[in-house]
């Protein structure tokens, strides 16, 4: 009997755009043969599943379940696929957790500090991880935020501190107006604000996911921006080149994937995550920037590059996720 699989996708976010493009590629990739998937659209107005006939039927959340044809239906797993709150930053992980649904992403606690930027680089760094230095700007709790970024030094990165996408990220070169203006502009997004040291150095990503228990990395990708840095135009809107697998030393690439995997298993992940990383030819060394753990799945999307990069198609590899979260 196939496994009943929610294929969850929108969200209460800016980022709900981009996590429909993420569904329709992971739906027209899951193994039908194996597995019996329900599109669950969560926004803000109500959680729905559109049936054959184009007929919006609601999710009961006391079970999350539907009822199509006077027959319940309850799902064996759940298939992450919103950026974002509530499908990013712990909220479903703690609902489906209560539930005793599994699902294909990080547990809440995992996903709650990811989604947090200032609490990310904190755990990274007291793991030994190399970080930039930083500093977090709450709203209304700061008088002047020169006087605050007095140790960091320029260029810097202003962006939301919960969030991705980067929605509301600024680079600022100089505590001018420019600063002010940046910080306000991250505001609008969130009410933390983290402000960071800007590294010099390749922008290389990767891909990283657990098989049968193991924790493997995917191909490397260099992110070569047309822009002053990789921000949403750069992410979405092809102001970027990707180079899939970078054009790296095996010394550099080694030192990405040890740190991926120390990551990895340091935040205790699941699921597949993509971590962002500046390597910086100076040190020697490569500076994690964040974690994504709902990491984008669309036509132009890094992580499914990276799948294929590794020999696997996207069918092998959600089906390789869905399988490491239902139970033996």
């Amino acid at each position: 009997m196939k496994k009943r699989i929610a294929l969850v996708t929108g969200g209460y976010s800016g980022e709900a755009e981009i996590s429909y493009k993420s569904a329709v590629t992971v739906e027209d990739n899951v193994d039908k043969e194996k597995f019996e998937v329900y599109l669950i659209d969560i926004t803000t107005d109500g959680w729905y599943y559109k049936d054959i006939a184009g007929n919006k039927l609601i999710v009961d959340k006391n079970d999350f379940s539907l009822l199509i044809n006077d027959t319940r239906i309850t799902f064996d797993a759940v298939l992450m696929c919103i950026h974002g709150n509530p499908g990013e930053d712990g909220k479903l992980q703690g609902y489906f957790d209560m539930l005793q649904i599994p699902y294909t992403s990080c547990n809440a606690a995992t996903s709650a500090i990811t989604f947090n930027k200032r609490y990310t680089v904190a755990v990274a760094a007291f793991s030994g991880i190399k970080v930039s230095n930083s500093v977090l700007l709450i709203k209304n709790r700061f008088s002047n935020p020169e006087e605050v970024i007095n140790n960091l030094r320029f260029p810097v990165f202003v962006k939301p501190n919960n969030g991705g996408s980067s929605i509301g990220m600024s680079k600022v070169n100089s505590a001018s107006e420019e600063l002010g203006a940046a910080i306000d502009k991250a505001f609008l997004e969130d009410d933390q604000v983290l402000i960071e040291e800007f590294i010099e150095g390749r922008e290389l990503t990767i891909g990283v996911f657990r098989n049968k228990g193991k924790i493997i990395t995917l191909p490397i990708t260099e992110i070569i921006s047309k822009k002053d840095f990789f921000d949403y135009e750069a992410k979405y809107l092809g102001k970027s080149e990707e180079i899939t697998p970078a054009k790296v030393e095996e010394s550099i690439a080694e030192k990405i994937r040890n740190a991926a995997a120390k990551i990895y298993a340091v935040f205790n992940c699941s699921g597949v995550v993509r971590i962002d990383f500046i390597y910086n030819e100076k040190a020697g060394e490569p500076f994690m920037l964040e974690i994504n753990t709902v990491p984008g799945q669309s036509a132009a999307s890094i992580v499914p590059q990276q799948v294929k990069a590794m020999g696997w198609t996207l069918k092998e590899f959600y089906s390789a996720l869905i399988e490491e979260v239902l139970p033996a």
